[in-house]
């Protein structure tokens, strides 16, 4: 019996991903091999400023950042100082986000990971999600994917709701990306629910709307083999890491 290759799975309908996340030190590896498969129009993003902890100096993380970009990352992903945040010092976290902004200028995009599950409550990330959105961010995204809880669909909501809010008072649209604990495609559609219903089909988009898919995805190919076949192949027909 032929055994398929789950690579090739309905690889002329299925669309990219929305970009490749990766650490500073393989951006330009990424880079050159998206570039030599055709993959030119997919995105680099890089996890910057002393991810996951934000535990540097802003020397640091401004080199972090400059580093990336130069490797040819087209997004980077800050973390917040969840520290300066708790204790008060809200402006601190804005003029960092500030800076971070700055320096990717028109070279590339910034989401600002929150890490939502040490900001203890859900008026602390809806805060943090209206300082990050005044300060620059293009998406705002949940987690780094290193702490528990992650990406729940009541934080999910709050972010969904500060994004649909602040449309309204601005008429500029910031993206959401939940990210860690998305592990198999009945959540994924929770997820794409709950954009849906509550900041609108205009957000039903990459631009606008990313999901961290490190441990979804050899459930959502394996649900595709499913389509194609009838039947549930073997987890071990798709990649284990």
């Amino acid at each position: 019996m032929e055994r398929k290759n789950p690579c090739s799975i309905f690889s002329a309908t299925v669309p990219s991903v929305g970009a490749i996340c990766v650490y500073n030190d393989m951006v330009s590896i990424a880079r050159t091999h998206l570039d030599s498969i055709g993959g030119s129009n997919i995105p680099v993003a890089a996890v910057s400023t002393a991810f996951p902890s934000g535990r540097a100096s802003m020397a640091v993380k401004l080199q972090d950042t400059a580093d990336a970009i130069a490797a040819g990352a087209g997004e980077i992903d800050m973390v917040i100082d969840r520290g300066a945040f708790l204790s008060g010092r809200y402006m601190e976290v804005f003029e960092e986000i500030q800076e971070i902004r700055a320096l990717c200028g028109e070279k590339a995009h910034l989401k600002v990971i929150l890490e939502t599950g040490e900001l203890v409550t859900y008026d602390s990330v809806r805060k943090a999600s209206f300082l990050a959105m005044l300060a620059g961010a293009d998406f705002i995204k949940t987690s780094t994917g290193k702490i528990s809880p992650a990406a729940t669909a009541p934080v999910v909501l709050v972010m969904l709701e500060a994004v649909r809010d602040f449309y309204t008072l601005t008429g500029t649209r910031i993206g959401v990306k939940p990210a860690g604990g998305i592990r198999n495609t009945k959540d994924a559609i929770k997820q794409l629910v709950l954009v849906n219903e509550t900041a609108g089909p205009e957000w039903l988009t990459p631009k606008l709307f990313r999901i961290g898919a490190s441990a979804l995805l050899n459930d959502l190919l394996m649900q595709r083999m499913k389509m194609r076949d009838g039947y549930y192949a073997s987890p071990t027909y798709v990649t284990i890491d």
